[in-house]
């Protein structure tokens, strides 16, 4: 046997446990980032909004206190919420996630959307029973509004949809979405109106800016997991490897925008690298 042998196994092995406690440190770690993005269809003042995604049941401080105070901080004049709150895995506990959507909604005005995780809370009714209508249920108790596949108007120059995927749509690979698919959920958004689409997976990009959405936020890829200077992220939940809409700001056809967040949580694979969990903040402004 090679002498260096037992030398690079020990190495290696110090790596890997260096990986591991940095990943753990970094899961607790919470950063905000500010974002800006301006319009003509914007002719007052603007609005505020802080996006969350992928929660995943985690906790920054008892009943995620530390969460809520970095939102106050921020003073948005809405919180949106891009999906996937919990983990619909096991026996799919809503516990975590409705004790914080309910400490949001005493402070401010919600908007929820769905993830991957409520729509397999909904449609795998012989593993979850009800878990969805009750999750639906404690929203609409809380005030919370809850766009799926439809839209509300704030401050009546903003759009806001929620799109529902399909479970085909996040499958493993690179699966493509059907011609239209958005318009005919949707219908078609008005062209006066600044577009913002909650869709939960980045992966179509295109399809949403060409059906007309000014700004889309989505989540889903966990900010690729491990991030590499100057390459992004490594790997997403859909086993993508260097997608590179993984976190930040893309522009996409007719100067449309894509803002993708890194999220909060992790599940199954729970490692973050290089990946600090994420409250977004943007002002969209005239």
């Amino acid at each position: 046997m090679k002498k260096w042998i037992p030398g690079l196994a020990a190495l290696l092995a110090a790596a890997g446990g260096l990986f591991i406690l940095r990943s753990e440190y970094e899961r607790d770690q919470l950063v905000t980032e500010y974002f800006e993005i301006h319009s003509p269809k914007i002719k007052g003042d603007g609005k505020r909004f802080v996006f969350l995604t992928d929660l995943h049941d985690k906790e920054f401080g008892k009943d995620n206190e530390r969460l809520i105070a970095a939102i106050r901080e921020a003073k948005p004049d809405y919180v949106l919420v891009g999906g996937d709150m919990m983990v619909a895995k096991g026996v799919g506990d809503l516990s975590v996630s409705l004790k914080f959507l309910k400490a949001l909604s005493e402070e401010f005005t919600v908007i929820c959307a769905n993830g991957n995780h409520e729509i397999r809370l909904r449609n795998e009714k012989k593993t979850y029973g009800d878990k969805y209508r009750e999750y639906r249920q404690a929203l609409r108790t809380m005030g919370i509004i809850f766009l799926s596949d439809r839209k509300i108007t704030v401050d009546e120059e903003i759009d806001i949809y929620g799109l529902n995927l399909i479970p085909e749509y996040y499958a493993p690979g690179y699966p493509k979405m059907k011609h239209g698919f958005v318009e005919t959920v949707l219908g078609r958004p008005d062209e006066e109106k600044f577009t913002l689409l909650l869709a939960h997976s980045p992966m179509f990009f295109d399809e949403y800016a060409g059906w007309g959405a000014d700004l889309t936020l989505s989540g889903h890829f966990h900010g690729g997991t491990i991030r590499l200077p100057l390459i992004g992220g490594v790997m997403t939940p859909q086993y993508q490897f260097f997608f590179p809409w993984c976190a930040g700001m893309f522009t996409g056809v007719h100067g449309r925008k894509l803002l993708v967040g890194r999220g909060l949580g992790t599940h199954s694979i729970n490692i973050r690298f290089n990946d600090k969990p994420q409250v977004v903040v943007v002002d969209i402004c005239k």
